[in-house]
């Protein structure tokens, strides 16, 4: 039965990105049948076998002993406030899930100043655009977004934005907003499973080009395949470790200061709802989402609930929607598998202003370009999501 409703599945999030093709013509359909095909492979062997589960045990162990060091420099600093190191990771959620993302900043940063990451990026890019049929620009973004970050990412490619037609815009943005940055994975996994975020930033890679190759379909011309990677600033060790290690900070206090807003203002209209209709808020884009939920593969008995859950990290983020799954204890451990796969990616309408502000910093008339296509960029994204958490039901 799983298998026929994901074959459903698909046909909808194909279906749903064919309407809102802007080539249909123009679809190449053997590229889009590889990467699926590569998804279902790669989704298996990180689910399904030894090798799947050595990987994601060895990551989550770099990210958890991460998470440790990282215990050492919060608890000298706010002392007696949290005991980090305890089990269950006791604390304020600020302290213990927010304050680590300072020091994986900084690690990402050292990468970067010793051109590990540019050299992984780069060549991880173009292996990627023999696959997909797309140029090296867009391949390289992918990669880049999922390290650096859906903002930061656009600085690395400053020479080239304002050259770019809009159509090679769009997937450069749809990657950003498909993927999550690496900083704050290590976040991700103290509030889901390890493994639903590793094979969700696999997915998401492969889901991106899936989706914006149904979506915006172009080819690149020989002439046009260029990319010109922007060479960091010289600096020197301490100045770049500086400016990442405050770089890491700030993005802690935007995340928390979204979550005080989303979170209290989610609440009050919560409580509106409820006391107008009888219903939450939350509990109402249960029922819209519920459908879509249930074609990723969610029994229909679990379907709003989860629904709900989808239907926050839209309207607010991926971390409110976190803590709502994980207060509902009782979702079944397929259900729980799939919506997490769901939330690992940037696809809300506030990636929009970010996405749009970071291009806007850069070149003011391109900025412009990505707010007109704003909801097309969230509506593809969104694709993404469902994409992988579908991929995902296949083999839980």
């Amino acid at each position: 039965m799983k298998y026929l409703i994901a074959i459903l599945g698909l046909l909808v999030v194909f279906g749903l990105a064919y309407i809102a093709s802007n080539g249909k013509k123009q679809i190449r359909y053997r590229p889009l049948a590889v990467m699926i095909v590569l998804q279902i492979i790669l989704a298996y062997a990180l689910l399904n076998t030894e090798v799947g589960t050595w990987l994601i045990g060895g990551f989550s162990t770099v990210f958890k002993n991460l998470l440790d060091y990282a215990a050492e420099g919060i608890t000298f600093v706010f002392g007696g406030l949290i005991n980090i190191g305890a089990e269950g990771g006791s604390g304020p959620f600020f302290l213990t899930v927010l304050m680590p993302i300072v020091v994986i900043s900084a690690l990402i940063g050292i990468l970067q100043y010793i051109r590990i990451l540019p050299f992984v990026i780069k060549y991880i890019g173009l292996v990627l655009s023999k696959v997909n049929g797309m140029g090296k620009l867009e391949s390289y973004n992918a990669v880049a977004s999922a390290i650096l970050g859906q903002s930061e990412v656009f600085i690395s490619v400053k020479k080239q934005i304002g050259l770019l037609p809009k159509h090679r815009l769009y997937t450069l943005c749809a990657s950003a907003m498909s993927t999550v940055s690496m900083s704050i994975v290590g976040a991700y996994m103290t509030m889901i499973e390890p493994k639903y975020v590793v094979t969700a930033l696999v997915l998401n890679l492969f889901g991106g080009f899936i989706i914006a190759s149904i979506v915006n379909p172009y080819r690149v011309t020989a002439e046009e395949d260029i990319l010109e990677v922007r060479e960091e600033e010289k600096q020197s060790f301490f100045e770049m470790l500086g400016e990442y290690i405050l770089d890491g900070f700030k993005v802690a206090i935007v995340v928390a200061a979204m979550l005080i807003g989303f979170v209290a203002l989610i609440a009050l209209i919560n409580g509106i709802f409820s006391a107008v209709i009888g219903i939450s808020f939350q509990e109402l884009l249960g029922y819209v989402f519920a459908p879509f939920a249930f074609v990723m593969g969610v029994p229909w008995k679990e379907a709003i609930q989860a629904g709900s859950i989808m239907a926050t990290k839209m309207v607010s983020n991926e971390f409110v929607a976190m803590l709502s799954l994980s207060e509902q204890t009782a979702l079944s451990a397929r259900t729980t598998g799939i919506v997490s796969v769901f939330l690992v990616s940037f696809a809300n309408f506030s990636s929009i202003g970010i996405i749009a502000g970071a291009v806007k910093g850069l070149h003011e008339k391109q900025g412009n370009v990505v707010a007109r296509f704003g909801l097309k960029l969230l509506y593809g994204a969104s694709l993404v999501s469902v994409l992988s958490a579908i991929i995902t039901g296949l083999f839980l």
